[in-house]
C-alpha cells in the first residue's frame, strides 16, 4: 500500500541518493581559475565566456578580469606555483623567463593578424610553443589578437619619425622586452600598471601610451589624449595558456575538444577586433582627436636595426626570423 507518508519517504530517499551522486559528478569536472588584466567590457572577455560555455563538460572555468586575481606580469608565476590554472599572458612575460621568446616581441615582426595566426600554426610556431611549455610548464592554446598597437599622446607635438619621439614619456608595461620596445620607438619608456594609465595621462605623469584602438576605447584613454599616431609598430597579441599539469590530466579526447573550443573562441575574437579597429579611427576623429600616419618606414627601419644590434637578438633561435618572414 502506498500512502502519503510512504511516498514522502521514498522521495526523500531518492533525494539523498542524488545528493550523494552530485558531488561525485562535480569532482570529475575540475575548477580552473582564469586571470586576465583586460576588463569585462573587452571583446576577449566575451571570448572567454564562449570558451567557458563550450568546455563546461570538461572543466568549470572561473573568470577573473581587470587584474583582480593576479596583476599583470604575475600570471605565469602563479601558474608555476599552482595558484592559477589558466591565464592570458603576454609574450613579453614569457620572454622574461625564456630569452629566446623575445623574437616574438620585436617591433614590426608580424604583418597582421593573419600572419600572426599562420606563424603559431606553423612548424616554427610549434617549436616556440614547445620551448615555453618545456621551460615554464604551460601549454599555449593560441594567440589572442587584440589589435595593432598605435601611439597615443596627450601632448601637442606632431610625430613623423622616431627622432620626434625623443623625450616623450611613453607608458609601457614593466619588463625588459616592453621597455626596449619603447626605446625602439625613440621614446623614453616609463613603466606603469595598465589600470593606472588613465590617471597617468590625466595628470601628466606620462605623455602617452601605446595600445590598439579597441583598448583605447575600453579604457577611455581617448578622453585624456589629444592625438593618435598610427605607427602600427606591433601586432598586439597575448597568449591563452593553461597549466601543463592540468593539460596532461585531460584525456586525448578532452584535449582535442578543449583545443577546438579555444580555436573557435579565438577566431571569433580576432574577427571582432579587426572589425572594431576599422570603425574606431573615424569615431575618435569625430570626438576631436587628431589621427594621422607618420613615416612608418622610418619607424620600422629604426626599430628593426635596434633589435638586430641588441643583445636580445643573440638569444633568438637561429634562422627563426627568416622562417617568420617567409610565411
Amino acid at each position: 500500500m502506498i500512502n502519503r507518508r510512504n511516498l514522502l519517504g521514498a522521495v526523500a530517499s531518492v533525494g539523498l541518493v542524488f545528493a550523494s551522486i552530485t558531488p561525485a559528478l562535480a569532482q570529475d569536472v575540475p575548477q580552473l581559475r582564469f586571470s586576465a588584466v583586460f576588463s569585462e567590457q573587452d571583446i576577449r572577455a566575451d571570448m572567454m565566456k564562449q570558451l567557458q560555455e563550450n568546455v563546461a563538460d570538461i572543466a568549470d572555468l572561473e573568470l577573473y578580469y581587470g587584474g583582480n586575481l593576479f596583476k599583470q606580469t604575475t600570471e605565469i608565476i602563479a601558474i608555476q606555483r599552482g595558484n592559477l590554472e589558466m591565464g592570458n599572458v603576454s609574450p613579453q612575460d614569457i620572454a622574461s623567463q625564456v630569452p629566446a621568446f623575445s623574437i616574438l616581441t620585436s617591433a614590426y615582426l608580424f604583418r597582421d593578424a593573419e600572419h600572426l595566426n599562420a606563424f603559431f600554426k606553423s612548424d616554427a610556431g610549434a617549436e616556440m610553443k614547445a620551448m615555453a611549455e618545456d621551460q615554464l610548464g604551460i601549454h599555449i592554446l593560441g594567440p589572442t589578437y587584440f589589435g595593432t598597437r598605435q601611439v597615443g599622446l596627450r601632448i601637442d607635438k606632431e610625430i613623423n619619425t622616431p627622432e620626434d619621439m625623443a623625450g616623450v614619456k611613453l607608458r609601457m608595461p614593466g619588463g625588459d622586452a616592453w621597455q626596449f620596445l619603447g626605446r625602439a620607438l625613440g621614446a623614453n619608456p616609463t613603466p606603469m600598471a595598465y589600470a593606472e594609465v588613465y590617471t597617468g595621462l590625466q595628470t601628466g605623469a606620462i605623455d602617452g601610451q601605446d595600445n590598439p584602438l579597441p583598448n583605447v576605447e575600453n579604457m577611455k584613454f581617448y578622453e585624456v589624449m589629444d592625438q593618435i599616431v598610427m605607427t602600427s609598430h606591433l601586432v598586439g597579441y597575448d597568449l591563452l595558456v593553461i597549466s601543463q599539469k592540468v593539460w596532461d590530466s585531460f584525456t586525448d579526447e578532452q584535449r582535442a575538444a578543449f583545443e577546438a573550443a579555444a580555436d573557435k573562441a579565438i577566431a571569433w575574437s580576432t574577427e571582432q577586433h579587426l572589425a572594431r579597429e576599422g570603425e574606431l579611427a573615424s569615431s575618435f576623429e569625430e570626438q576631436g582627436l587628431k589621427i594621422y600616419t607618420p613615416d612608418v618606414d622610418a619607424f620600422r627601419e629604426h626599430a628593426q636595426k635596434m633589435y638586430l644590434d641588441s643583445d636580445l637578438s643573440k638569444d633568438w633561435p637561429e634562422g627563426m626570423l627568416d622562417r617568420i618572414n617567409a610565411l
